[in-house]
């Protein structure tokens, strides 16, 4: 009745873990899908200098043609260039400096030292060549518009009348003070220097510029623009089977373009383009599933990290279908390469790939030329993916952002090209927004430390960390016990060799391998590698407790892990690493010395499991050929060949590999692994 039980609880939990899959995806979906601009896909992606495969594409309606951005911008400086900057008449200004000159003469005039028949004299003339100047008219030269000509027109606005002049026949203050001192200097009987200095200080601008107003007029100008230029007649045939498409070729397809999606948006269901989106989000999603299930069972397993790439790829969806909404001005500002590092680091290359190649496909769907943007990102995306295949540095994360850049840069040019046929036509400007993806890509080193603490994930930039000597743990191990690290050491570099030639992660087994005996630092010198005195304590001890000492170290080891917060991943690797194996030295002496005494065999055996991962299986062979390789008197090649043979045999025969998924090949190049390393560690010539 209990068995009944514990199968219904499994069932349930089994059908509860399904249910909750379904339901993120369905959650996944209808996010993308909402978010995704609901207006028709124009069917065709056009670009200049291609051959046009298709079936002639003729009109199936009248449409006008759009100016090119060049043309509208041609346009638009041509009108600007009509209107010309207008300046208001300050009347005021012209009488306030008339006044004040007359002020500043008759304050000044005696200290002069001129008499009262000259002072007229000299208010008159500075009065009328003052007036002269004003009437004239002074102004300040904006360099908005000297940037195209030292002089140019400009409207005088004077209460409400418009006059047209040029700047040429105007004054600037610097103009006229030098006019006033060429006009005085013919003058006979003045103190040019006096006048002169009284007349400059009232000379200001009294034509002030009017921007608001010159500002409506230029805006009313260029809205008045026309963005067409002729029509497209129904049933006019727009470009023919066969044909290039030439930069007309291609504005009239771009005009048709925007016609067809003006059109679908006014006329087309919306219903059946939700329904179109809705299929084609499913179906990616689906495979995305149907992947995780037939090669990563583990992960489809998990519903934490089903949830996690699930996210990831609702989010880089999510932001595209934003900018798309909000007009940004490039999408290529988006960085598409962060998902594929991201799922590398937390997951393996072939899933990041997978999922890479979904994003991309659907974007493609909502961009502009799908097919330039498919080949910059996918590209860019498996370069992301193979420049950080092995992470064992944080450089290469700015080495991968170096390559992406390199090839985003090749790919620009590539495309480039082929639709402007001209290296000097190419707008360099158009590979910044490339540059700022890859920018905003190192990004994905922040994220990937918030995803692996929310959901509890161990990426290689951790291990990293971890297999650091310099860790707590592991520099308590050198200094606690120095025989037990140096023994880690080397298990870590045969273990870390040996999984990189059968294929594994060799970081994560390098971690486990440095951990794998912290539990010995309970009791150090209980382990023979920290005996260096030749006192052992287990004489005084009873084989059974000898054995549970020995035993103990992997218990106590987890124990220490969870306190250091060690991943769980690197903990399985302290659990397995003698899988169920009896402690045989002890073991063998309790049954020589008391042949007569039933045993019980589990006081003398490891409470496993056996390893469950390729990694833990190669570690455990690793793990015991080193320790067993410090008991050789005179290690040679054959002793050493004999005694990996033997081990590895022992292993196989007390079924610890079962679980490991390692195959007969593989166990035969670990063996060669191990023999070669073990005979270059003892200094073993090799016979050629």
């Amino acid at each position: 009745m209990a068995k009944l039980s514990t199968s219904r609880q499994k069932a349930l939990l089994r059908k509860y873990s399904r249910n909750v899959k379904f339901l993120m995806m369905l959650i996944s979906i209808g996010l993308i899908v909402f978010t995704l601009p609901k207006q028709a896909k124009f069917s065709y992606d056009v670009e200049k200098g291609r051959i046009w495969n298709q079936k002639d594409l003729v009109s199936p309606y009248n449409f006008a043609i759009l100016k090119t951005p060049q043309e509208i911008e041609s346009d638009r400086r041509t009108a600007l260039a009509t209107i010309k900057p207008i300046y208001q008449v300050d009347e005021e200004l012209s009488e306030h400096q008339l006044d004040g000159f007359k002020n500043d003469l008759e304050i000044k005039w005696h200290n002069a030292g001129i008499n009262d028949r000259q002072k007229t004299k000299y208010i008159t003339e500075g009065y009328n060549l003052l007036k002269g100047i004003y009437d004239a008219g002074i102004l300040k030269l904006d360099p908005k518009y000297q940037q195209n000509a030292e002089n140019y027109p400009v409207t005088i606005l004077n209460k409400n009348v418009a006059t047209e002049k040029n700047t040429a026949d105007l004054f600037t203050k610097e103009k006229a003070v030098i006019y006033c001192d060429k006009l005085l200097s013919s003058q006979k009987g003045l103190d040019k220097a006096f006048l002169l200095d009284l007349v400059s200080n009232r000379i200001q601008p009294n034509l002030i510029y009017d921007n608001k107003l010159t500002a409506r007029l230029e805006k009313e100008v260029v809205d008045g623009l026309s963005t067409t230029r002729g029509m497209v007649q129904k049933g006019e045939v727009i470009i023919a089977k066969g044909s290039v498409v030439s930069d007309e070729v291609y504005q009239k397809l771009q005009s048709y373009k925007k016609a067809f999606e003006d059109n679908a948006r006014i006329n087309g269901d919306p219903r059946l383009v939700l329904l179109g989106q809705t299929l084609l989000v499913s179906i990616a999603i689906a495979l995305l599933m149907i992947f995780l299930y037939l090669f990563r069972r583990d992960i489809y397993e998990d519903n934490r990290l089903v949830s996690l790439i699930l996210l990831v790829v609702t989010a880089m969806l999510f932001t595209l279908s934003m900018a798309i909404r909000f007009q940004l001005p490039n999408l290529y500002f988006i960085p598409y390469c962060i998902v594929p590092i991201i799922i590398r680091i937390l997951f393996d290359t072939r899933l990041a790939l997978n999922i890479h190649l979904l994003v991309v496909l659907i974007a493609g769907f909502f961009v502009p030329n799908s097919f330039e943007f498919a080949y910059f990102e996918l590209t860019a995306g498996m370069v992301s993916i193979y420049s950080i295949k092995n992470l064992i540095r944080r450089e290469q994360f700015l080495i991968s952002a170096l390559i992406i850049t390199f090839t985003y840069f090749v790919s620009f040019l590539g495309i480039s090209f082929i639709r402007e046929g001209s290296f000097t036509s190419i707008d360099w400007m158009d590979f910044l927004p490339f540059v700022v993806s890859v920018l905003l890509t190192l990004l994905a080193y922040p994220l990937i430390y918030i995803f692996e603490k929310v959901f509890a994930i161990t990426s290689d930039i951790t291990l990293i960390e971890l297999t650091n000597t310099n860790a707590p743990l592991l520099r308590e191990m050198a200094f606690t016990a120095p025989g037990t690290f140096q023994h880690s050491l080397q298990v870590a570099n045969l273990a870390e060799n040996a999984i990189y030639s059968i294929g594994g992660n060799a970081l994560l087994v390098r971690a486990g391998a440095l951990y794998h005996d912290i539990g010995k630092m309970e009791n150090p010198l209980f382990f023979i590698e920290n005996q260096s005195s030749g006192f052992n304590p287990h004489d005084k001890l009873p084989y059974q407790e000898s054995a549970q000492i020995i035993i103990r170290h992997v218990s106590k080891g987890i124990e220490m892990a969870h306190k250091a917060n060690l991943p769980e991943i690197v903990i399985d690797f302290i659990r397995t690493h003698h899988g169920d194996t009896r402690v045989d030295y002890f073991y063998q002496s309790f049954l020589k010395n008391f042949p007569e005494k039933l045993v019980d065999e589990n006081t003398f055996r490891y409470p496993g499991p056996i390893p469950f991962s390729k990694e833990a299986g190669v570690l455990m062979l690793a793990d015991s050929v080193e320790a067993a390789s410090r008991s050789l008197k005179e290690p040679d090649e054959l002793s050493i060949s004999n005694l990996v043979d033997r081990i590895v045999k022992y292993k196989l025969d007390q079924n610890q590999l079962k679980d490991s998924n390692i195959t007969l090949k593989d166990i035969e190049t670990i063996k060669s692994i191990f023999k070669r390393m073990l005979m270059s560690i003892y200094h073993v010539r090799i016979d050629y």
